[in-house]
C-alpha cells in the first residue's frame, strides 16, 4: 500500500470513528443541522442559528435511533446552543489540546443532516488570537478552514486527521467564511449555558462610532481615538448617568475605549450592577461620570 492509500484509509477511519459522536438536530423547518455529543450524560452542543424551537427538538443518534432533547441554553453571540438528550447516546469525542492545531494541518468537517455521516476535506487556513464576533461574543481563537460547508453541516465538528475535535463548524458568524468555534470557547460557553441558560452581557444603551481625539488630548493620554455618542436610549444606564449626544467615551472602569471591540470587552459580565467610572470628553473637557452598567436583554424569539 502506498502513502496516498494509507492517508486515504486513515482519514476514512477518522471520519468513521468521529461520526459516532455526531448527531442530527431537527431544530428548524428546513434541513436539519448537526451536533456534537459533548458529555456522557447526554449534553450536545450545536449551532444556535439552526434552532428555531424554544424548548424541545428531535435528535437523530448515530445508531439510527431518535430521541427528544431539551434546549437548555443558547448564545447568539458565539452561535452556540446546548441540548440535553432525554436518552443519552453517541460517543464523546476526544478534543484537541491547546496549541496543537496549526495552519496547514488537514481538517475534516463532519455533518449528519441525514441518517449517515458526511464529510468534506480541507486544511486549517487561518489561526489567530482571540476575537469578538459581530454580536460581541468572545471567541478564544479565530479558527478558519477551507472545508466546504454543505447545508446541515453547521453545529458539526471540525476534526483533525486523528479524529479529534478542533472546533464546531458554523456558517453564521461571518457569512461566506468557514469558521469553527474552538474547543476552549465551547467548553466555557457550554458550562455557563448549563448553569444559567444564557451568557450575561453588559448594557449601556448608547450608539457610538470611533472618533479621532484632538491632538492635545492624544498627546496627554496616549489614546488617539474614542467613541463618539450618536444616540442614547431613554431610561438606559447611560442616560441615567448623564451621557449626552456628542460626548466621546474614553474609558470604562479604567479600560480604554478606542474602538467597538474595547467597549464590548469592557461590558463583560463582571462589570454589571456596579457603580463604574465612565470617563468622557465633553466640549473639550475631560470629565468622569458614574454609570451602573445594566444587563443586555436576552433576544426575543423573533430576534433569534
Amino acid at each position: 500500500m502506498n502513502a496516498l492509500e494509507q492517508l486515504s484509509d486513515s482519514l476514512a477511519a477518522a471520519v468513521q470513528s468521529a461520526g459516532e459522536g455526531v448527531v442530527r438536530v431537527e431544530g428548524r423547518r428546513r434541513i436539519p443541522s448537526s451536533g456534537i455529543v459533548w458529555s456522557a450524560d447526554g449534553l450536545v452542543v450545536t449551532a444556535h442559528h439552526t434552532i428555531d424551537r424554544r424548548s424541545e427538538v428531535q435528535v437523530g443518534l448515530p445508531d439510527g435511533k431518535a430521541t427528544a432533547a431539551k434546549v437548555i441554553g443558547r448564545d447568539p453571540a458565539t452561535d452556540l446552543a446546548v441540548l440535553r438528550l432525554s436518552t443519552a447516546g453517541g460517543r464523546v469525542l476526544k478534543r484537541i489540546d491547546e496549541g496543537q492545531a496549526k495552519v496547514g494541518h488537514l481538517a475534516l468537517a463532519l455533518g449528519r443532516p441525514g441518517a449517515s455521516i458526511q464529510s468534506t476535506l480541507g486544511v486549517v487556513s487561518a489561526l489567530e488570537g482571540g476575537w469578538r464576533s459581530p454580536l460581541g461574543g468572545h471567541i478564544e481563537h479565530y479558527l478558519q478552514s477551507d472545508v466546504v460547508m454543505y447545508p446541515g453541516f453547521s453545529g458539526g465538528p471540525l476534526i483533525d486527521a486523528w479524529g479529534r475535535v478542533v472546533g464546531m463548524n458554523t456558517s453564521a458568524l461571518l457569512r461566506g467564511i468557514a469558521l469553527a468555534i474552538p474547543v476552549a470557547t465551547i467548553e466555557r460557553v457550554s458550562q455557563a449555558l448549563v448553569e444559567h441558560g444564557r451568557i450575561r452581557r453588559g448594557f449601556l444603551g448608547v450608539g457610538v462610532q470611533p472618533a479621532r481625539l484632538p491632538q492635545p488630548m492624544e498627546d496627554r493620554s496616549g489614546q488617539s481615538t474614542g467613541l463618539l455618542v450618536a444616540s442614547v436610549e431613554g431610561g438606559s444606564p447611560a442616560e441615567r448617568a448623564g451621557v449626552m449626544l456628542g460626548d466621546v467615551l474614553l474609558t470604562l472602569g479604567g479600560e480604554r475605549l478606542a474602538g467597538m471591540e474595547d467597549l464590548l470587552a469592557a461590558l463583560g459580565g463582571d462589570v454589571m450592577d456596579r457603580a463604574t467610572p465612565l470617563e468622557i470628553l465633553r466640549g473639550g473637557t475631560r470629565t468622569t461620570l458614574t454609570v451602573t452598567v445594566g444587563e443586555r436583554p436576552a433576544p426575543s424569539e423573533e430576534e433569534d
